[in-house]
């Protein structure tokens, strides 16, 4: 039996940082040991990241490159942002050490989306200096004129989630709404009932301007003084989004000139700010980052993000992943046997280099039934594309897995490319994997491919170009020969010789005499001296052990 201190070795550990709603705390206790620190300073965080294998926060730590490193020399696996924004973590940094970033975006999308409407009309009825003026025992209707929604233009800035939600809100205002998304589609568009516009003609024809996008280096400052100057006279700008999408300065000197008639504002580019001359225009409305903050909202993320965190620490499909391809969960039992194949295929193509050279580029074609692109394998062929990665990058370097394969490849300057075919010739399904090496300036291209027989039974059907049906198991040893008596007799006596066993044999040839390649699985281990004495057969090109 084991004892009860392997077992507490063996437990999860999560570390959560920010307020998190304690239903989500006690999910996260069912399945883990979960401390709750709220004030750790960064330095605290850095020291104690790496005896955890999850850290949940909010928008409140910042996980960054250091605290990540610190974090991959230990246990930490996973990093769980309860709410949509990943701006505060180093995600690149994640994705290189192998680390999932997960999220809960849908959790707060309505409580957002609500904020918003509420932060419009409070904009445009100026509620918030009307209530401080009669608080103050004053009754001063004229100086808090208002202007109408209804027939006005809502410019939205990204037609996401949350951005959507509020398209359909204000249509019920009588608002015309008028959209910039580069990847929403005119269907989409027209089943929401708005207009797609470029960014500049937003800008150009809205009243009022909202913005759902998320922060990145493509959209700080998104809107500056250069848009400002695009758009209408009295327009009224309102982000509930991320601080920094918008140039606070510019923004400042377009109310000051009039050019905007009043900003609504929930973030900030520092948070909480520190320049106050913003915050005390009059026309400016502002709260302290409360679109998430309603009691249902809070719930909702907690429980979605514990259940991101559980099921990524049991190397379950996960569905709100930042920096990994998601697979519905139906869909994985058909997905997992390519899974396999993918993996033994990539250590055959990376065995297959030669050891002198510098890979370039790694094409992996699927075919038949993977190449249908509507297909749920079809959909889904990049995971096993990683797979391919994961297996044959770990043959030269430490720490790759399913989230920074891809990245790794890039790191050593590996160009990843993906191509399929509907197309079935011998095969209802084919992986096939091309390496591209450059040996003192000259290219060499080494082909693999694979396929299933029946559900779960992988078998190698080709290697540069010749048909063979190899089972990828254990040792195999590859010749490559002119295909002439007295060449598979003498190689087999080699092995019998030494006590090597011969499990299978496969030998695939272009034509009676011509080139051909023989593939033995075997055994056990074959020494190098075996393998030089093999090459010294008459006929023998070249010959060579792999393990997968």
């Amino acid at each position: 039996m084991k004892s009860k201190e392997n077992e507490a070795e063996k437990k999860k550990r999560v570390i959560v940082t920010d307020n998190l709603s304690e239903v989500g705390i006690k999910k996260l206790r069912e399945f883990a040991e979960v401390d709750v620190e709220l004030d750790l300073s960064r330095e605290d965080l850095k020291e104690r990241i790496a005896d955890y294998d999850a850290i949940v926060i909010r928008s409140g730590t910042k996980v960054t490159k250091e605290i990540i490193e610190a974090g991959s020399a230990g246990r930490l696996k996973v990093i769980g942002r309860a709410g949509v924004g990943v701006d505060n973590i180093a995600v690149e940094t994640a994705t290189e050490k192998g680390i999932l970033v997960v999220n809960s975006p849908e959790a707060n999308t309505i409580s957002a989306a609500e904020h918003t409407i509420a932060m419009l009309l409070s904009l445009s009825r100026k509620i918030p200096a009307a209530n401080v003026s009669l608080k103050s025992g004053k009754w001063d209707r004229k100086k808090h004129m208002g202007v109408e929604v209804n027939g006005k233009v809502l410019g939205i800035i990204g037609l996401g989630r949350v951005g959507s939600e509020v398209a359909k809100r204000v249509k019920g205002f009588g608002m015309k709404v008028v959209a910039y998304d580069p990847f929403i589609s005119s269907e989409k568009a027209k089943e929401l009932g708005i207009t797609l516009a470029s960014l500049n003609e937003a800008f150009q024809v809205a009243d009022f301007i909202t913005i759902h996008t998320p922060l990145t280096k493509d959209t700080r400052h998104l809107i500056g003084a250069n848009e400002f100057a695009l758009m209408k006279e009295g327009v009224r700008v309102i982000n509930c989004a991320r601080g920094g999408i918008i140039d606070e300065h510019a923004l400042k000197e377009a109310i000051e000139s009039g050019k905007v008639a009043g900003a609504a504002l929930d973030v900030f580019e520092q948070e909480p700010p520190e320049e106050r001359d913003l915050l005390e225009l009059e026309e400016v409305v502002v709260t302290p980052h409360l679109g998430a903050s309603t009691t249902e909202a809070q719930k909702a993320a907690a429980l979605g993000i514990a259940d991101e965190v559980i099921d990524a620490l049991q190397n379950k499909p996960v569905r709100n992943t930042v920096n990994m391809i998601y697979v519905e969960e139906e869909i994985m039992d058909t997905i997992n046997p390519y899974l396999g194949l993918g993996e033994k295929l990539g250590l055959l193509a990376a065995q297959l280099i030669p050891k002198t050279g510098r890979i370039e580029q790694f094409n992996v074609s699927y075919e038949g039934e993977l190449g249908f692109a509507d297909s749920g394998i079809g959909k889904n062929t990049r995971i096993i594309t990683r797979a391919i990665l994961k297996s044959a990058l770990s043959l030269f370097t430490d720490g790759v897995n399913y989230v920074n394969a891809e990245a790794m490849a890039k790191k050593f300057g590996i160009k990843i490319t993906e191509s399929k075919t509907e197309e079935i010739e011998d095969f209802s399904s084919l992986i096939s994997i091309t390496t591209t090496t450059r040996i003192e300036g000259e290219e060499k291209k080494k082909t693999v491919a694979g396929t299933l027989f029946g559900k779960d039974d992988p078998r190698i059907v080709k290697i540069n170009g010749y048909r063979v049906d190899a089972s990828p198991s254990g040792y195999m040893l590859i010749c490559s020969f002119l295909d002439k008596p007295r060449v598979i007799g003498p190689v087999c006596t080699i092995l019998g010789d030494r006590g090597i066993n011969i499990a299978g044999m496969q030998v695939g040839r272009e034509k009676v005499g011509g080139d051909a390649v023989m593939v033995i699985n075997v055994d056990g281990m074959v020494s190098e001296g075996s393998i030089e004495e093999i090459k010294h057969v008459e006929n023998i090109f070249d010959a060579m052990l792999v393990k997968l």
